[in-house]
């Protein structure tokens, strides 16, 4: 019989499967309880709702997907502008995985149920003040022009997702991009944001 951390995590991971291939309206507690093994009650145990286990399950995977792409902003690196490429090639990898639409997808669809659009919003919000450290390191070493940093965090974002993500939640390309032309895209995102806020030394670094 599985127990703590493991039947947790058992729990997470058929829930996660169930409300991707049914939606959230469609996966109930009884049908994760009976894929999982177990009673009920058990399940309340470690979650006290569906509402939050809907959390759970997503924000997990967030987690999971996004550890690689924070790894690559290291501030030990002075090539600020090489550390950037490769934070949004995988950033982009990232958001741009079928996984990462599916549970998007779900994010905004479900974003009006008892606060669930708050909190994935404080994890998007987690993930930014990641990349915010990395810039304001960089503004203080006078790699990037001075500026709030977090708002700096917000127009990296922005860019890297404008060019293909939209597209392709909305199913509107097809076929879905592969790795090279991620990793275009994310060069243009990176050009783009070191235009507004790279010193001239980092523009012709780029060129």
């Amino acid at each position: 019989m599985m127990k703590g951390n493991a039947k947790r995590q058992a729990i997470l991971d058929t829930a996660y499967r169930l409300f991707l291939e049914l939606g959230y309206d469609n996966t109930s507690m009884s049908e994760i309880t009976s894929q999982v093994g177990g009673s009920k009650a058990t399940l309340y145990h470690h979650f006290a709702s569906k509402e939050e286990l809907f959390v759970a399950c997503m924000t997990a995977a967030i987690d999971k997907h996004v550890a690689g792409a924070l790894a690559s902003l290291s501030t030990d690196s002075a090539d600020m502008v090489s550390v950037l490429q490769r934070f949004g090639e995988n950033f982009l990898q990232f958001v741009c995985s079928s996984d990462m639409i599916a549970v998007r997808r779900q994010m905004v669809a479900e974003a009006s149920r008892l606060g669930v659009g708050k909190l994935f919003f404080d994890k998007i919000r987690t993930i930014a003040n990641h990349v915010a450290v990395f810039l304001d390191a960089c503004m203080a070493s006078g790699k990037l022009r001075r500026g709030d940093a977090m708002l700096a965090a917000n127009h990296l974002r922005g860019l890297l997702e404008s060019e293909i993500l939209e597209p392709m939640l909305l199913q509107a390309l097809e076929p879905w991009p592969d790795e090279a032309e991620k990793n275009a895209s994310a060069k243009r995102a990176v050009d783009a944001f070191l235009r507004a806020y790279a010193l001239d030394d980092g523009l012709k670094q780029r060129e």
